[in-house]
């Protein structure tokens, strides 16, 4: 049964206790993640705990509900805040795992060395950087969730594309002059495509303006969203950093 049929004295109860027992400490939450399913990603493979019924190669999902998309329909987000990443990992050829977040400041950032398709820390480690952007991702029936869609490696191409975007937007106030719109005053559609070189084909991301943020609720829930990542309040908890690595070997460069 859904909202719209359940009884009237029902909804009146559920609107009046609106909120009541979910005051969680935001610490202990998840922002999911959208990303990519890739060839050789778990979210197809049957016997595996991440497999998603339904889902195929090129689709993106929610990596804490299972629910997905089809990458040629893909999603409609309103970005609110961005934020860039470094991961490091032990190469896969010497066994993989996670070390540790790199601050965005350590100098040894600038020091990496290409190797493939990894940059090579100078103590042999492999350094991953990661584009992550807090959005607002809107549901068909009008409503929204907080949603991080991290790019990297490939992805990270068309996160500068995305960014720049942004930054070129120009739309006129009353007195006719051309003002920026702010990141979280425009919905893009995120869909994703085929791409291949001489090592095999993977599936990237491709970003489109959609339009203007047009609804005064989902405007303020993006500046709510935008300011409680900023304070850091709402944060990007990813419990398995092993994923990250193994995403990367998905994609032949």
């Amino acid at each position: 049964m859904n909202q719209e049929n359940l009884p009237a004295n029902i909804m009146d109860d559920i609107f009046a206790t609106a909120g009541e027992g979910v005051d969680y400490d935001t610490s202990e939450l998840q922002i999911p993640f959208v990303r990519v399913i890739q060839a050789l990603s778990p979210q197809i493979k049957k016997n595996d705990p991440s497999f998603i019924k339904g889902a195929s190669a090129g689709d993106c999902f929610n990596t804490v509900t299972g629910e997905y998309w089809e990458g040629d329909k893909g999603i409609e987000v309103v970005p609110c805040f961005q934020q860039t990443k470094y991961f490091e990992f032990v190469p896969r050829s010497e066994g993989g795992g996670f070390v540790g977040e790199v601050e965005i400041n350590n100098p040894d950032i600038s020091k990496t060395s290409r190797v493939g398709a990894a940059e090579i820390l100078p103590n042999g480690n492999e350094l991953v950087k990661s584009d992550q952007h807090f959005c607002l991702l809107l549901g068909k029936d009008g409503m929204f969730q907080p949603v991080i869609v991290d790019m990297k490696s490939t992805q990270l191409k068309v996160s500068r594309r995305w960014k720049t975007q942004i930054a070129m937007l120009k739309i006129k106030d009353p007195k006719g002059q051309l003002k920026t719109p702010a990141l979280f005053a425009t919905v893009w559609s995120l869909k994703t495509t085929e791409e291949s070189n001489d090592k095999g084909s993977w599936y990237n991301w491709s970003v489109e303006k959609v339009k203007q943020v047009d609804d005064k609720s989902l405007f303020s829930e993006a500046v709510s969203f935008r300011n409680s990542v900023k304070t850091g309040m709402a944060k990007a908890v990813e419990e398995d950093h092993s994923a990250n690595q193994t995403e990367e070997g998905e994609v032949p460069f």
